[in-house]
């Protein structure tokens, strides 16, 4: 019998959508928060196969359709292009190549998720572990910002250049095939509690010359089949016997989570208009070392 009530499933469910997009691991939060709270159980739930991970399958879900939610002109506009590209057999607009951009960026991290997402979680969902890979993350954001600064990136950034943004950045249709299979490459990392999937695909996007608002949109874009096709993926978990008790805490963990997700997308597409990923960096820096001291 699981012990997730439905108290639980808001609080997770708020957490994992806010945190989803911003830059500082849903995964990471979910096992820390837990701990921190004490909801040992669901600390260890999230180490096997159990009704932990049937429940996040419907955040995940709820969080695919915020986005989705979001950016529906854009997603309208792509699918729309690619059609169009398929019937002409060539890229016939910026949104058609920007949807080939997604789908190669996709497949290295859709690959290495179907065989060892579980592995990887029963080894690293841990508090300490968790802890650990959010100073990681930390550590990769501020790193990304310095590597924004150097003159190869400078370069690049004024390739292409943006003429409705005042900060340098080419635009996200003029990355090559390959730069868009190294975005997606960096997903990878995501796999481990502590890594942002957001903020390790901006830290790429960056230093190959995007700047802070297309990094963010590029990363939001990249981020919704990834995460829609986990749901998906593992929704026979929260159908089958693994979801037995709480398919209505699901359900409710989701609405809180898709209301959450919609939130801070709109608020953080509106702060990278300016603003950069310091502030992040730093709040993975300090919760993370925390965290480590807590469970060490």
């Amino acid at each position: 019998m699981s012990h997730l009530t439905y108290f639980r499933a808001i609080v997770i469910g708020v957490f994992q959508g806010i945190t989803e997009l911003f830059p500082v691991s849903s995964l990471g939060h979910s096992v820390l928060i837990a701990a921190l709270l004490g909801w040992t159980d669901l600390v260890k739930a999230q180490s096997g196969e159990s009704f932990y991970l049937a429940f996040l399958v419907a955040l995940h879900v709820g969080t695919a359709l915020a986005l989705f939610v979001y950016f529906w002109r854009d997603w309208f506009e792509i699918i729309g292009a690619l059609a169009r590209s398929a019937r002409e057999r060539r890229v016939v607009s910026p949104a058609a190549r920007l949807g080939l951009l997604l789908i190669v960026a996709t497949i290295p991290a859709g690959l290495i998720g179907v065989l060892f997402e579980h592995e990887l979680r029963t080894l690293f969902a841990k508090p300490f572990a968790a802890a650990a890979f959010l100073t990681v993350n930390g550590l990769i954001l501020l790193g990304g910002e310095r590597l924004r600064r150097r003159p190869s990136v400078r370069a690049l950034a004024s390739a292409n250049p943006q003429h409705d943004n005042p900060e340098p950045g080419r635009s996200i249709d003029s990355l090559t095939f390959g730069e868009a299979i190294i975005v997606g490459v960096t997903q990878i990392g995501a796999l481990f509690a502590g890594i942002s999937r957001s903020g390790i695909t901006m830290v790429a996007g960056l230093t190959r010359g995007l700047d802070h608002e297309d990094a963010a949109r590029f990363a939001f874009l990249l981020a919704t089949p990834i995460i829609a096709a986990a749901g998906v993926y593992k929704l026979p978990d929260l159908m089958g016997h693994l979801g037995d008790g709480v398919r209505m805490q699901s359900l409710v963990g989701a609405i809180f989570a898709m209301v959450g997700a919609f939130v801070s997308t709109h608020f953080l597409v509106r702060f990278f208009k300016s603003q950069t990923l310091w502030p992040f960096g730093v709040y993975c820096l300090v919760a993370g070392i925390a965290c480590m001291i807590r469970f060490a």
